[in-house]
């Protein structure tokens, strides 16, 4: 096919080969091509004075001329007349060595990536002024073609071709692009068919349905007030107190005129959620997934655009001023992040370029069935690099203090959800993913190296060994692994019938045996309070008060126990119904003085929790508890004790999952001395039945639970104490 016919047919792979400047003996010679153009001429840029008019050739849209006065130097613009009517653009296909740095360097640091594909704008040095320019770089490898298009070109694929790079980019500059300027890819397979029209895989901003274009973006904008919070040292998270507030930010709270039918911007909710947050005692706050995803009802768990946050409440900047506000108010924020696979909307990743350039290409590895997604190639080289640098750049662009990693045992195996015959074994004959755990020991490395104090956070629901273990110790390297062991056995029990509870009573201690193996997060989440399985407080058993009662006994033992705290919303509000991600919380419930109450404790347990060493500084240390009875089942009654690093501080935590209270109730413990009750969930305040209980108790020598002293306490019905040790007389 003629270079004509390629231009015009939008499937020329090398158009710097003809287009733009070129030189021959003493003469320069300039080629352009407009398919709807009556006329060109060319001047130098920002002048009128036309230096020569180039020759329309056979076909049309393609025009030459030659002068010697076309320098190899300066910049020169072209002057296109259509309709009667001339406009001045400055001719892309001058830049050619501006295009090619974008890939020059691209896969040495996983950062290159986002600092160099995707729409960069950059400065070109001419010889009168700094050009600014957007420079163009996507990864097509088996694509025939790839043309920009955006508002700027009418969406014309014939106008903007792009240069094939020996990397599998596809690079163009394009001066005179602003921020915000809508674009996509227009990208023809190996073939020469021409698929659907692709955003940039990229792209830092994205619009929403129907076009889901990619807008430009200009990360440099944003001036960060967030300083004092990376200069502080409560990020040490190891040691130092985390309760986490999972939010969906679509269904938190909508606008209180019902007639608004629309989300609650980044803005809005800067100031409404972190207010709300800050009131609890909070620590932190956890998005579920923001980067760009087209459907509504995946909750982001369907991500495309995994370098945009979602227009869905407001631009870029935007959300980096959510997080800087969080920030300036001693808030982290930690978001979802989906590497394990992603969805077949024909704008996105899947098929990119007519082949499986991110996904496997076997559907035994590269289709998921429970999601009916598309898996990632965790093998291949630009697909490692494109999501390790994805981590990075949360981190980097946007100042996240953490990502909770998505569905990691999905990556870990190549038999998840898998029958006989659907898997293919790995090279030892095994179901491990040897790629995947390459992966993300590599994600892991990257993200501790740049950003020390960052935390990574896995979603593992199986026993794979050393999840939040170093790299260097054979580890997956994360800092964090939800217990997921611990959330399914404990909310078991406590769906139980308090009289069947004795039977169960293992399902409340097991977590103990394995509770220092990982760094944990105690998890009750989103995917426990939606698809049936029914809200929080509609798990505990009983009438409406014990449901309660259970529900605040629950909250407390999950305070008292070993490893950080995650909570989703409504749970801290006794909300009734299942969630529902089309609509918000139940906000109205704090009206009722149950939810009031419920509230209340919450607000208290994050109070004492965050202020009480005993309580969170050896959460990952078995030096930081005891058990004082973990045998009483006949009762139903838990006990142990939390302490402090040296043990200068403890706090007793003993649970009575029964209505049935208990006294006398004999608790044993380590020390002489003064005891004070630091918190009874059972108190009228939280909607207890306030069961009267001495605020101060003395050890006596009494031997007790193989504990050298002991106190007389009582113990309220479906109640958790707090009782803390006020050091020897």
């Amino acid at each position: 096919m003629l270079i004509e016919e390629q231009l015009n047919e939008a499937c020329c792979a090398h158009p710097f080969n003809v287009l733009g400047r070129h030189t021959n003996e003493a003469e320069h010679s300039v080629t352009a091509w407009m398919p709807d153009a009556e006329k060109i001429s060319i001047s130098k840029l920002g002048s009128n004075a036309v230096i020569c008019t180039l020759k329309p050739t056979s076909t049309k849209g393609l025009f030459r001329g030659k002068s010697k006065r076309l320098t190899t130097t300066g910049c020169y613009q072209l002057n296109i007349t259509r309709n009667s009517q001339t406009c001045s653009v400055i001719d892309p296909y001058q830049f050619k060595d501006e295009a090619f740095h974008a890939v020059h360097f691209i896969d040495h640091q996983p950062q290159n990536l986002y600092q160099q594909a995707g729409a960069q704008l950059i400065t070109i040095e001419t010889p009168t002024k700094q050009l600014q320019a957007v420079r163009f770089a996507v990864y097509a490898p088996n694509a025939s073609a790839v043309s920009l298009i955006g508002d700027f070109n009418q969406w014309d694929g014939r106008i903007h071709p792009m240069q094939k790079t020996d990397l599998g980019y596809w690079v163009l500059v394009v001066p005179q692009l602003q921020p915000g300027e809508r674009y996509k890819y227009q990208i023809k397979d190996a073939d020469g068919n021409t698929l659907p029209h692709k955003s940039d895989p990229l792209g830092f901003h994205a619009e929403q349905y129907p076009s889901h274009a990619s807008k430009i973006y200009d990360h440099e904008q944003y001036q960060w007030q967030d300083h004092a919070w990376f200069a502080s040292d409560s990020r040490d998270h190891y040691s130092t107190p985390m309760s986490i507030y999972e939010v969906h930010l679509a269904s938190w709270k909508r606008p209180e005129n019902k007639e608004e039918k629309r989300y609650l911007s980044y803005r809005e909710l800067a100031h409404d959620l972190i207010t709300y947050v800050k009131e609890m005692g909070y620590t932190h706050i956890e998005l579920l997934p923001i980067s760009e995803f087209p459907f509504d009802g995946s909750w982001g768990y369907q991500p495309v655009g995994m370098y945009a946050p979602t227009s869905r409440f407001g631009d870029p900047d935007e959300f980096k001023y959510f997080v800087d506000s969080c920030h300036q108010q001693g808030i982290g924020v930690i978001i979802d992040w989906v590497p394990a696979h992603f969805p077949e909307d024909g704008h996105g990743l899947a098929r990119f370029d007519g082949s499986c350039v991110y996904e496997y290409a076997d559907p035994r590895k590269g289709w998921h069935p429970d999601w009916n997604s598309c898996i990632y190639d965790f093998g291949k080289g630009p697909v490692r690099q494109f999501l390790v640098a994805n981590a990075m750049y949360w981190f980097d662009k946007f100042h996240v203090d953490g990502i909770r990693v998505d569905a990691v045992a999905s990556m870990l195996y190549l038999d998840y959800s898998r029958k006989d015959g659907e898997w293919i074994p790995n090279v030892d004959g095994g179901n491990q993913n040897y790629e995947a755990i390459s992966l993300l020991q590599w994600m892991n490395e990257e993200v501790y190296k740049h950003f020390p104090h960052a935390m990574t956070i896995a979603e593992e629901s199986t026993s794979f060994p050393n999840v939040s273990r170093p790299v260097y110790e054979n580890g997956l390297g994360f800092g964090f692994k939800w217990n997921m062991g611990w959330m399914h056995d404990s909310l078991h029990f406590i769906s139980k019938d308090p009289a069947y509870r004795r039977y169960h009573h293992d399902d409340i201690t097991f977590s103990m045996v394995y509770a220092f193996t990982e760094n944990f997060v105690l998890p009750i989440s989103h995917d426990e309070v939606v698809h049936g399985k029914g809200s929080l407080l509609n798990k505990m058993p009983g009438d409406e008060w014990q449901q309660a009662a259970n529900l605040r006994c629950y909250a407390a033992f999950m305070f008292g126990h070993p490893g950080k705290k995650l909570n989703f919303m409504g749970n801290d509000i006794a909300q009734s119904r299942e969630w529902n991600h089309d609509c918000s919380i139940d906000w109205h419930l704090l009206e009722y003085e149950k939810h009031s109450g419920v509230n209340a404790l919450y607000r208290d347990l994050n109070k004492i929790y965050k202020t009480t060493k005993a309580l969170f500084e050896c959460d990952h240390q078995p030096e930081g508890f005891n058990w004082i009875d973990h045998q009483n089942n006949a009762q139903s009654v838990l006990s142990f004790v939390r302490k402090s690093a040296g043990g200068t501080q403890k706090v007793y935590v003993v649970c009575n999952f029964t209505p049935l209270p208990r006294q006398p109730f004999r608790l044993g413990v380590e020390d002489a001395g003064e005891y004070r009750l630091l918190l009874n969930s059972d108190e009228k305040q939280y909607w207890g039945s306030g069961y009267n209980i001495p605020a101060h108790t003395h050890a006596t020598h009494d031997s007790w639970n193989s504990q050298p002293f002991s106190v007389d306490i009582a113990l309220p019905p479906l109640a958790t104490l707090f009782i803390m040790w006020e050091g020897k007389n």
